[in-house]
């Protein structure tokens, strides 16, 4: 069941024009437009071959959105050449949220970031699925082929300044919090979904056992 918002605000932004009245647009020859590309030169190579974690937006038809958490050894994104990446599709949780996505709505962005580095790369673009295996064959890991691949085909690539990394403070120690600050994820599930037969504990077990089984 989808819950629906009964809230209601007394000043709500509902055009561009209104938004524009608030935010003005960037200057012709400001860095934020002359930066971007639609082409990965040798710069967004390097930074891809870094990344070992990237986010994957989609959207489907109905204008469900969907933002996606991909990891792996850095350099686990295939560059294919300067304009497309592929993307391996590892074993998930079988919804499959961001593949439906793209079969109805072929379009997907992709924020690349790389540990201690607070700039990170941005693609928006065309995107497709694929099973090819000539391609999907290079990307083995422990063994296994991936059976399913995301390409996406740039056409708006540039990097992002650091300005949301360094308010946060992501990759500095001191700012960390201690793991057991926050429930773990069997307590978590535990509490909202009250599972029969099992607790907080055994879901934990359950969790390490699946995250074991990377590939």
């Amino acid at each position: 069941m989808t819950a629906t918002s009964t809230r209601t605000f007394s000043q709500v932004v509902t055009s561009i024009e209104q938004l524009r009245g608030i935010v003005d647009p960037p200057k012709p020859d400001a860095l934020s437009v002359l930066k971007e590309r639609t082409d990965l030169d040798q710069h967004c190579r390097a930074f891809i071959t870094q990344s070992p974690f990237l986010l994957l937006a989609t959207s489907g038809a109905s204008g469900r959105c969907d933002v996606s958490p991909r990891g792996d050894a850095p350099g686990f994104v295939h560059v294919l050449d300067e304009r497309t990446i592929v993307i391996p599709d590892r074993p998930g949780n079988r919804h499959l949220d961001s593949l439906r996505n793209i079969i109805e709505n072929p379009h997907a962005g992709v924020v690349f970031m790389v540990p201690n580095v607070d700039e990170t790369l941005r693609i928006n673009g065309r995107a497709c699925i694929i099973e090819d295996t000539d391609i999907l064959g290079g990307m083995v890991m422990q063994g296994r082929v991936p059976r399913l691949g995301v390409v996406i085909e740039a056409e708006e690539v540039f990097f992002h300044c650091a300005r949301a990394f360094k308010r946060a403070r992501l990759w500095q120690p001191d700012t960390w919090i201690e793991r057991e600050a926050l429930p773990s994820l069997g307590q978590i599930l535990a509490d909202q979904i009250n599972p029969p037969g099992l607790d907080a504990t055994d879901l934990d077990r359950s969790a390490d056992e699946s995250n074991r089984n990377l590939y």
